[in-house]
């Protein structure tokens, strides 16, 4: 029976990895190893049919669950408006919910039975109860992949991958020296009006970062699946869950390229992705496929990460991947770049600031501040309120953040790109990447004119000599890339910034 409620309470299983060795017994998976060994098993997953139908249904049932959450302020105002929401009215109705509920444990207990008949689910769940027994944050699975998790889960049980580090200080985590610690994670304001708080909360962050809301991440699952599995099964990739300091779980994926013959895989770059954009299918390929180690991770909410993207949920996630980048991975900081694209230039630039010893950092289709940005999209009678709802708490200072970090920069801009122009694609010089570019060399260029004031000959430099000078180091922290906003770089156009 307790076999049983496993597979009733237990997380989907999606993907069964391709086996790169022979199969581990299992006390009741035996049946299941033989079937992984001898390569009968599909690399997705074959639910039975009562487990398939069962599923169908709790899916359908948690869409429209999902599209009633975000139309409610509609529904309840139009109910309101009809006289619905009386008592006679509501009482009924939650007669039918409660019924409603009943019917789709009974689906969920159905499911359940129709895993415990299926030997490739019990070998899973008698795995994953092995790993929480034991504690261990990677156990491998011979017979079905070395992932320490063989499913992906948006928007479900996330227990699956037990957490292997926790940032910010702490019982069980990395950060008695060298971690960023409380004093480096940017603290919010005190809240404002109520209305900011709404906005923030409600509709601002999915606007911010679509890539949390759960129907998107429905309609994109073949497309992660598939990703992982490539990460895993021909990259060897190894996964893993990160406690983070505000409770949140974020999962990462790393390739180890040190023992290689990748001229660069003593570096490793950690890449950091748009508001839409997940490891699985994001930025991670360009420099994985340019020949350095990655790293690569989700945002708080985004897939097999937990939480909501806000700006301390993600820096505290930043912090979390950087500690176990240093410390359990064995990369110094030194060995370290960061690369960003779009929105994740925050967590970038804040790691920048944050752990000033490492490599470089590269910044694609990233921006200085979300304010302009966000002007663009709203209507002019609500600059006030989005103003105050951004810095309160949308806050992404990335130009702030960039000033603050003195090691090699590399911004990339691109020519046509329509999401970080506040007036149209064609008109490169609204491109907020520019902006960017110009708070670094007003921060640095003081530093540099100093130097070359106390050299000789720096004080007859002459307009157009200092005019010269600016532009060199434009050029040097700043590259053109002849595309839209969304396309993915190309492995040969990622390269280190340049070293004064």
């Amino acid at each position: 029976m307790a076999k049983l409620l496993s597979c009733v309470l237990g997380p989907r299983l999606y993907r069964v990895y391709r086996d790169r060795g022979p199969a581990r017994p299992s006390r009741d998976g035996d049946e299941a190893a033989e079937g992984a060994q001898d390569g009968s098993w599909e690399s997705y997953y074959q639910p039975r049919t009562l487990e398939k139908h069962a599923d169908s249904i709790l899916a359908l049932a948690s869409v429209l669950w999902s599209i009633s959450y975000y139309t409610s302020p509609l529904a309840m105002f139009y109910l309101y408006r009809k006289g619905y929401l009386t008592m006679s009215k509501v009482v009924p109705f939650s007669h039918y919910a409660g019924t409603m509920l009943l019917l789709l444990a009974g689906v969920a207990c159905l499911r359940g039975i129709g895993r415990w008949t299926n030997p490739q689910y019990i070998q899973f769940i008698t795995i994953l109860e092995d790993s929480h027994r034991l504690g261990t944050p990677e156990i491998k699975v011979k017979g079905v992949g070395g992932d320490p998790d063989l499913s992906l889960r948006p928007g479900g049980n996330n227990a699956a991958l037990p957490p292997i580090s926790r940032g910010c200080g702490g019982e069980g985590g990395f950060s008695s020296e060298g971690g960023a610690g409380e004093q480096r994670r940017p603290h919010l304001p005190p809240p404002s009006a109520p209305p900011s708080y709404i906005v923030a909360h409600t509709f601002g962050r999915r606007m911010l970062y679509p890539g949390s809301v759960y129907l998107l991440q429905k309609a994109v699952m073949p497309m992660l699946l598939q990703g992982q599995a490539r990460l895993v099964e021909e990259y060897n990739g190894k996964r893993a869950k990160l406690l983070a300091c505000d409770g949140n779980e974020i999962d990462t994926m790393f390739v180890d390229r040190r023992e290689s013959s990748e001229p660069h895989g003593k570096k490793l770059v950690i890449c950091c992705e748009g508001n839409a954009g997940f490891y699985e299918v994001g930025c991670l390929p360009t420099p994985l496929d340019a020949g350095y180690s990655v790293l690569g991770w989700n945002h708080p909410g985004f897939a097999g990460s937990t939480g909501v993207p806000l700006p301390q949920n993600e820096a505290n996630a930043m912090d979390v991947v950087m500690q176990y980048a240093i410390h359990r991975l064995g990369f110094p900081p030194e060995d370290i770049v960061l690369y960003a694209w779009s929105i994740g230039g925050f967590t970038a630039t804040w790691a920048a600031m944050s752990y000033p010893d490492i490599s470089a950092l590269v910044l694609d289709a990233s921006f200085d501040d979300l304010v302009p940005l966000a002007l663009k999209v709203m209507p002019e009678s609500c600059r006030g309120l989005v103003t105050r709802t951004v810095r309160q708490y949308l806050n992404l200072n990335n130009g702030e953040q960039l000033c603050r970090y003195q090691g090699p920069v590399l911004l990339v801009r691109r020519t046509k790109d329509e999401i970080i122009t506040t007036t149209v694609p064609e008109d490169i010089m609204s491109n907020r990447g520019n902006d960017l570019l110009l708070k670094l060399l007003q921060h640095r260029g003081g530093a540099v004119w100093r130097g070359i004031s106390r050299g000789r000959g720096g004080e007859d430099m002459t307009p157009e000599g200092r005019r010269q000078l600016a532009l060199f180091l434009a050029r040097k922290h700043l590259r053109n890339f002849e595309a839209t906003h969304c396309t993915p770089l190309p492995p040969p156009a990622f390269r280190l910034p340049w070293h004064l």
